[in-house]
């Protein structure tokens, strides 16, 4: 990407001194042992499979640098890697059908206050209505692009997989393996994505000398490239019909032994070698400046990358995309009882799940499938791209769900749920980014839409800046969704405490999301308090006046940015306002008749309703306002009950981290097991139906949330532990306030608690290991602080 994104906000866990101890603490500084553990691989953090890859969506296996991705086959006479570059998108300026942001097309005077005023008289207006007078139909829109196959064609390969086949990726060092037998020799492909060095990797080779014979060749769903061949470079270019956005990509080839030669039609052929090699890179012109969202021509930027690769060699780029790999993937380690079985590939185990066959099995699913998400992570989200979209990195088609896009009513923001108590806060830097790049967008739709100050963006957006609305009734309207956000840009420095990150890349987008809000809240002539009008409760129902997923957002929002603007020392005029506008704003909360928590005002929900979104429960998870144990809890615990287990696999995601913070860890549990049964394809991809990787990312989030709590201040150790891991370990989350911890426990208690503090402050800890239930801790940046 030509524009210079983002940049990475890592954990800073270590360092010297000696403290004194506390209370029954025990306190050692950190240590060589403290960091990075050493990690045989084993079948315990590998899927593996005994066939081919038949079917994309379901089957093939990706490996990822966040910019680029790929999807391994395995088929054994021609490999296939279907790969992508995130920027490669149609829609935006250029586009055949002309591009307005979602801004309307023409001035609407009084529309926007004529349907507040219908719904202070009315009280609900149905969607299509409200569409007909605020939407419009999108235009120049877009979607991501598949960019294309990268083919080995290897002749006299078997027509079929024998016994010793095995197709798997090792996601605790992000490799994909094909191995299987071939007239007594034993050859392996192992594909890999390196982050430092910008490319993709593969290696073919034998154990019998001059036994590699291979052609690599292109070929795409589009027909707007040429593919040409010189020498050991593969060089694909072209420019999408659409947008006219220029793309390119390139392949070096290096083998050991045999011949090499290019031909005519754009393919290379490799003839008995001893081993062979490629290197590719692939980018586009795009770039996320406001408003024309091109930058430098990709070739010259990418003949470095690749001629830098080659000049490195395959052992070099290994190395170095190993020690990236697990420098993050490292720092999480889980123990639940899982014994993974022996010669079950991973198809199987996920299809024995739950029926009572092997309980430690299951508990291997699990871990595999908590760890599976971090995995997805570092692979999709890494700074100088995109952030992970729907689909993170992995899109086979030219008109793919949603367009692969960024739905901002929950997807984008789950996407990152899991980054910071998960341990991959660097992984956040492509979101900031995106954020930053949406604002200069957001403040015209603002401004034209609304008559304010501030940012929006509606209800998704794509990288072009799309910050205003198009006319899908149930989904057009969410001006929410950019304090929603914001509310990550928060937990990073609630996690982390860097003042510096708050004051330049948080608070100013809080702020002018903030500023928005204070400008568009507008006094209920029922009661006289502050609401959001009109608001919609993301696909669900009518339009209203209050509903409660708007207020919780804003009232979210406003708290943070007035927690921040207090730290920073902002002017006191400002947080006079902010102060002012939380005393009056309705809260969101409400207990209706049934002792329901109410996802509108007025008392409308029905207790027979299954929809997927439970958007009125966003004060549990992901924000704060409701505590266990409150009346608010109790009657959010009332709707979750009615609305049941069912849905969407990102649903199902939510439904864990919401039981979680419910302390119920069994229905947690059971959440993460129907997400398991019903919502899991064989590789272990979340199915919405179809594909959508927040569920993948929501699971895990949720899994830690069952092991470690901190959204309101003190740390909560196992606070939702369920009664199926009985006896455990975990190592390297991450609570807010600036603390690793690692848990021991047995019987379903916490045994022994090791905090690692970054920052110098007072900590709180809850956990049954303490005799009154809580210890207080003045940490200090860089110690270690045992109890046991």
């Amino acid at each position: 990407m030509r524009s210079a994104l983002g940049g990475a906000a890592a954990l800073a866990v270590g360092g010297g001194g000696v403290a004194g101890a506390v209370g029954a603490v025990e306190v050692e500084p950190a240590s060589a042992a403290d960091g990075l553990p050493e990690r045989d691989t084993s079948d315990e953090l590998l899927l593996w499979y005994g066939t081919p890859a038949a079917d994309w969506e379901r089957e093939a296996l990706p490996i990822g640098n966040g910019a680029l991705g790929a999807m391994v086959f395995g088929t054994l006479a021609s490999e296939r890697l279907q790969f992508n570059e995130k920027t490669l998108w149609t829609g935006g300026p250029g586009a055949q059908e002309g591009y307005d942001s979602g801004n309307w097309r023409a001035p609407r005077p009084g529309a926007l206050d004529a349907v507040r005023d219908e719904l202070d008289e009315k009280g609900r207006l149905a969607p299509d209505a409200v569409a007909e007078r605020l939407g419009q139909a999108r235009r120049g829109y877009g979607a991501h692009q598949a960019f294309g196959d990268l083919h080995i064609d290897v002749p006299g390969a078997p027509a079929a997989p024998d016994a010793a086949y095995r197709r798997a990726l090792d996601i605790a060092q992000g490799l994909a393996t094909v191995t299987y037998r071939d007239e007594q020799a034993r050859h392996q492909r192992e594909f890999f994505a390196s982050y430092p060095d910008r490319v993709i990797v593969g290696r073919l080779s034998a154990d019998r000398p001059a036994q590699v014979t291979c052609t690599l060749r292109y070929s795409s769903p589009r027909t707007d490239f040429t593919a040409t061949a010189d020498g050991d470079r593969l060089t694909v270019r072209g420019e999408l019909a659409d947008n006219g956005l220029k793309f390119e990509a390139q392949l070096r080839v290096g083998h050991r032994g045999g011949t090499r030669v290019a031909h005519g039609d754009g393919s290379i052929t490799v003839t008995g070698a001893d081993q062979v090699w490629f290197v590719l890179a692939a980018g586009t012109d795009y770039a996320d400046t406001y408003p024309d969202y091109r930058g430098d021509d990709p070739h010259a930027t990418l003949t470095r990358t690749v001629d830098k690769a080659v000049r490195s060699g395959h052992s070099a780029l290994r190395a170095r995309h190993l020690r990236d790999h697990r420098a993050l993937f490292d720092r999480v380690t889980l123990d639940i009882g899982q014994a993974m079985p022996a010669d079950l590939p991973t198809n199987r185990l996920l299809k024995q799940y739950g029926t009572g066959a092997d309980a430690a099995a299951d508990r291997a699913l699990e871990a595999l499938f908590f760890q599976y998400g971090r995995y997805l992570l570092i692979a999709s989200s890494r700074a100088g791209s995109l952030p992970a979209n729907l689909q993170g990195v992995w899109n086979n088609s030219t008109t793919p769900p949603w367009s692969a896009d960024y739905h901002t009513n929950i997807n984008l923001q789950m996407n990152y749920w899991l980054a910071e108590a998960a341990n991959l806060p660097e992984t956040t830097a492509p979101y900031d980014r995106f954020v930053e790049a949406l604002r200069a967008p957001g403040r015209r739709t603002a401004k034209e839409m609304f008559g304010s100050r501030g940012w929006v963006v509606h209800n998704e957006t794509n990288p072009f800046g799309f910050t205003g609305v198009h006319d899908w009734p149930t989904a057009f309207w969410f001006p929410e969704a950019a304090a929603w956000l914001t509310a990550q840009l928060y937990e990073h420095y609630r996690f982390g405490g860097s003042t510096d990150y708050l004051r330049t890349t948080a608070y100013p987008a809080m702020k002018e999301a903030a500023e928005f809000w204070l400008d568009n809240l507008r006094a209920d002539p029922r009661d006289g308090t502050l609401i959001v009008t009109p608001s919609y409760s993301p696909e669900h129902g009518d339009f209203t006046a209050g509903g409660a997923m708007a207020q919780q957002i804003v009232h979210d929002l406003l708290t943070n940015t007035l927690e921040a603007a207090r730290l920073l020392g902002d002017a006191p005029s400002f947080r006079a306002e902010l102060e002012e506008a939380l005393g009056c704003l309705d809260p969101g909360l409400r207990i209706g008749s049934w002792g329901q928590l109410q996802e509108w005002k007025a008392d409308l929900d029905d207790r027979t309703d299954d929809h997927r979104h439970v958007s009125h429960l966003y004060a549990l998870h992901p924000g704060r306002q409701i505590e266990p144990g409150s009346e608010w809890a109790e009657a959010a615990k009332v709707t979750l009950t009615a609305r049941g287990d069912g849905g969407t696999g990102w649903s199902k995601a939510w439904k864990i981290n919401f039981w979680a913070r419910l302390r119920a860890g069994d229905h947690a549990h059971k959440m993460l097991g129907e997400q398991l049964k019903s919502s899991t394809l064989p590789n272990l991809w979340d199915t919405h139906p179809p594909f959508q990787i927040d569920g993948n990312f929501g699971a895990t989030s949720g899994t830690v949330e069952m092991l470690l709590q901190s959204q309101h201040d003190a740390i909560e150790i196992l606070p939702a532990l369920p009664a199926a891991w009985p006896d455990g370990s975990v190592r390297g989350l991450r609570a807010r306030g600036g603390a690793t911890v690692d848990i021991d426990w047995a019987s379903g208690r916490a045994t022994r608690i090791v905090l690692r503090a970054s920052r110098t402050r007072q900590l709180t800890v809850r956990s049954t290991l303490f005799s009154g239930g809580t210890r207080t801790v003045k940490a200090r940046a860089g110690q270690r602080y045992v109890f046991d």
